[in-house]
């Protein structure tokens, strides 16, 4: 009878260390499970968030960030509808609000991460008759470029600090506009127009714009990016961490080498 039981417990410990191991190699699985998270973000992020996120995926080899680039209008459009999205980083407060309102990103997981500045710039190989915001109204400028500011923040911003400068009425017939910020600056740099109206961060990457004029900070609203953890992600766990990464003091220097600002 003894041998017996000796025999049963025996058995019974093999069985409890063999569902442990299986359990334990379950949860290793687990936590090196591949996932890839979508981040929507505003066109003009575009460069910095490349660079910090090949900083992430060295450290953390089971993560793919993909990219959903464009007006911060649009993309909080199609979070709005359903788009699949784990993180959403816009350059203007009002579009992210509208999700915070709406239920899709809840405050506790959002924060203000970064600012910027806007200027004016024109195509490096100095044909442009611009050199101020004021030139804007000679007669030899043709075309100004800007984002749609419905939908683009950059060009929301523009039209505010033209209006506060007096020069909106006056230029108004000349604005070609842009889907996003980024294609206002190719407008630039490919001397399709005289002038375009930028983040600086944009204007600071590119080989073929230069700064011309910086519209003051008193001319326009605070330019906030918020960032937050959109509420449908199916990676609550991945994107929490990326969404605190972004805060961290290493990615914040990169932030800063392209040209934001730190809120």
């Amino acid at each position: 009878m003894r041998r017996k039981n000796l025999i049963l417990t025996a058995t019974a410990m093999t069985v409890c260390l063999l569902a442990a191991g299986c359990s334990s190699n379950q949860t290793s699985k687990d936590a090196d499970k591949d996932v890839t998270l979508t981040i929507s973000a505003a066109a003009s992020a575009q460069d910095a968030l490349e660079e910090i996120q090949n900083n992430y995926e060295k450290t953390h080899s089971n993560i793919t960030i993909q990219d959903n680039y464009g007006s911060s209008g649009a993309l909080q459009k199609q979070i709005s509808q359903g788009a699949e999205a784990d993180l959403f980083f816009s350059a203007a407060e009002d579009k992210f609000q509208k999700l915070v309102d709406d239920g899709d990103i809840a405050k506790k997981d959002s924060t203000d991460l970064v600012g910027n500045e806007i200027v004016l710039v024109v195509p490096k190989n100095g044909d442009s008759p611009v050199k101020h915001f004021d030139d804007l109204t000679k007669s030899d400028t043709e075309k100004i470029a800007l984002g749609t500011p419905e939908s683009v923040p950059a060009g929301a911003y523009a039209k505010e600090s033209l209006t506060k400068l007096s020069l909106w009425d006056k230029v108004k017939d000349k604005i070609v506009y842009g889907k996003d910020v980024r294609q206002v600056l190719s407008y630039v740099e490919t001397g399709n127009v005289d002038a375009g109206i930028v983040y600086k961060t944009d204007a600071l990457v590119s080989k073929k714009a230069e700064i011309a004029d910086e519209a003051d900070a008193d001319k326009h609203s605070p330019i906030v990016y918020p960032l937050g953890i959109v509420k449908d992600t199916k990676h609550r766990k991945e994107a929490k961490e990326f969404y605190e990464y972004l805060q961290t003091d290493e990615a914040m220097k990169v932030f800063e080498k392209y040209g934001f600002t730190a809120e």
